[in-house]
């Protein structure tokens, strides 16, 4: 029997080897058990192909939640609500009830569409709450704790969601989650190797010992994370929909929180914050058309933006081949054009006119690559956002879901940071986000990023802060052709931007393409950043810093994509990134 259970744990790829007594009491990881050496398919997977539908997370116990709603004959809204939920349960670092996200969909119709559910600045913040008196950002004072704290916005998305596209019943979206976090979970050891490094971080942060403190401090591989208040909170949820996060026992223990240590949240704040239907960006590259977020993210406007100046300045990638310094140059040359427009222009276009139609216009794009060339280098310094005539046209997660009807859907949700403010609300079992730190807290200074911003981004009461989420859909030929996102901070757009030019120009495989090398650029800091374990080879380095570039080495990995390809004869392939414990579950 001994043999049985090593068999087992070593089956769940994306999990760790776990002590199979501590979980046999987890109804979810026994479902996933059962699914494993069930005929109906794969399971725990990194890339697998199905005929019916497939969900990608963060999470094995995500994935599997989402896949069940799917079966038993939700759509997948349904699965994004099930699997958000869940991600809250089992994926600490960013899967929230405490944070907030961006939705992108498309329907077999065509219909399009996104969801914003992006937190918001508190009605008592104020444009230098995070800097002193010369105007200078003050520590952590925008990152960690109580003073950090944007007015969440998961639930109301999530609820928003069901009630425009939900086939089952609300209840039954958010239940397994709930039984998740009343019977606990076994952290990977991923998990339990982040959790251990925060556990200063959370004490400091809090007036009391949450659950995410282990009583030696150290937390191991295998161990469960009981989540008893956070299911009595999902309860809530469950029961009385939105209201059971922005009215009565829930809201009173935010504002609570809140109290303890200047936090700026009220009563008025949750009662009154909804989320938004919005239309998504949508550009062209060679054929394809890119569905991706618009405001208040700039992730979507950096990604369109890339892809049309590659092709207007007509770079044969596939020619110069992959990570050849002539491919490298010519995508961070986009990249930096891109980013300085970002600094400039973007903000939540509630509050500021990004003026989205020149920014992507093809006069105005033709301009911004016009100077590029292949010898030496301008610094970023010298690399300003383009101008315009009125007459020119790091903590977050995502999963991607394709039902069996064709609906499918792009999700990337955040804390911000790894663990958001890591203040914990105390009697509810989450955690809160530190979004206030994606506002410019001061015009031209970098956040927890290195992104600089401008008034633009500058922070107002109500307003949302701006994002580099882009979850994204393409469509080839008129039909769905993926699905993929990622979290990264604002490594995002340029992830996807990869990811994508590895499958068109490089002719990857779906597989290959996700777990390909990556590289970030964005204008400041001026650097070109490799993986640590991908460095670029050294005579592709070399040739680069002799046209100007210099590098600075990643100390983690770029992103964690989550995609879901439609092939020719119709069935769906799904790869998890293998920088996490990302799984793809499908039927």
């Amino acid at each position: 029997m001994r043999n049985f259970y090593k068999q087992i744990n070593t089956a769940l790829t994306g999990l760790p080897i776990f002590s199979f007594k501590k979980v046999a009491q987890t109804t979810v990881v026994v479902c996933i058990i059962v699914a494993l050496f069930a005929p109906v398919g794969k399971a725990q997977t990194k890339d697998s192909t199905y005929q019916n539908a497939v969900v990608v997370s963060a999470h094995p116990l995500a994935s599997q939640i989402g896949i069940e709603i799917l079966k038993k004959g939700g759509n997948a809204f349904d699965a994004s609500i099930a699997v958000e939920f869940a991600l809250a349960v089992c994926y600490p670092i960013a899967g929230n009830i405490g944070g907030g996200g961006l939705l992108v969909y498309r329907k077999p119709n065509g219909e399009i569409g996104m969801l914003d559910y992006r937190e918001k600045a508190p009605a008592l913040a104020y444009r230098d709450m995070f800097v002193d008196a010369k105007g200078n950002p003050v520590g952590e004072k925008s990152l960690k704790g109580h003073f950090s704290v944007g007015v969440p916005g998961t639930v109301a998305g999530m609820y928003e969601l069901h009630q425009r596209f939900g086939s089952l019943p609300f209840a039954d979206l958010v239940e397994p989650a709930r039984k998740l976090a009343q019977q606990g979970v076994p952290l990977t050891e991923k998990e339990a190797t982040r959790l251990t490094k925060e556990q200063d971080t959370i004490r400091k942060y809090n007036t009391f010992a949450p659950c995410l403190l282990h009583p030696a401090g150290k937390w191991k591989t295998g161990d469960t994370l009981h989540l008893k208040e956070l299911a009595q909170t999902l309860a809530y949820i469950r029961d009385l929909g939105r209201d059971g996060f922005y009215k009565g026992i829930t809201a009173e223990r935010i504002v609570r929180e809140m109290q303890k240590r200047g936090g700026l949240i009220s009563f008025a704040d949750l009662e009154n914050y909804r989320a938004t239907w919005r239309r998504p960006l949508v550009g062209k590259y060679k054929g394809h058309r890119i569905i991706t977020a618009g405001t208040p993210s700039a992730g979507g406007l950096i990604l369109l933006q890339c892809l049309k100046m590659l092709e207007l300045g007509k770079f044969d990638l596939a020619k110069y081949g992959f990570h050849s310094p002539e491919a490298i140059q010519a995508i961070a040359e986009v990249e930096r054009r891109a980013y300085a427009d970002r600094a400039h222009y973007a903000g939540d276009a509630d509050f500021y006119p990004v003026p989205y139609d020149n920014l992507l216009s093809t006069p105005y794009l033709r301009r911004r690559i016009s100077d590029f060339v292949w010898d030496k280098i301008k610094p970023s310094t010298e690399v300003k956002a383009g101008t315009f005539s009125p007459t020119d046209s790091e903590e977050t997660t995502h999963y991607s879901i394709v039902d069996k009807w064709g609906n499918a859907v792009s999700v990337t949700t955040t804390l911000n940071d790894a663990y958001g403010s890591r203040v914990v609300v105390e009697g509810a079992g989450f955690l809160l986000n530190d979004e206030m730190d994606d506002f410019s807290s001061a015009v031209g200074k970098p956040n927890k990023y290195g992104l600089v911003g401008a008034e633009a981004n500058a922070i107002q009461p109500f307003k949302r802060p701006l994002s580099s989420m882009s979850p994204t859909i393409v469509e080839q030929g008129g039909k769905l052709f993926m699905v993929v996102g990622t979290p990264g901070g604002s490594t995002i757009p340029t992830s996807i931007l990869q990811v994508l030019l590895n499958v068109w120009e490089f002719k990857m495989t779906l597989k290959q393409a996700v777990h390909a090398p990556r590289f970030h650029y964005q204008w400041l800091p001026d650097a070109l950043q490799p993986e640590p374990d991908n460095v670029l080879p050294a005579s592709v380095m070399k040739a680069l810093e002799k046209k100007g570039y210099s590098f600075k080495i990643r100390t983690e990995t770029i992103g964690r994509v989550e995609a879901i390809l439609r092939k020719p004869d119709g069935t769906l392939q799904g790869v998890g990134d293998k920088r996490g414990d990302d799984a793809v579950v499908g039927y």
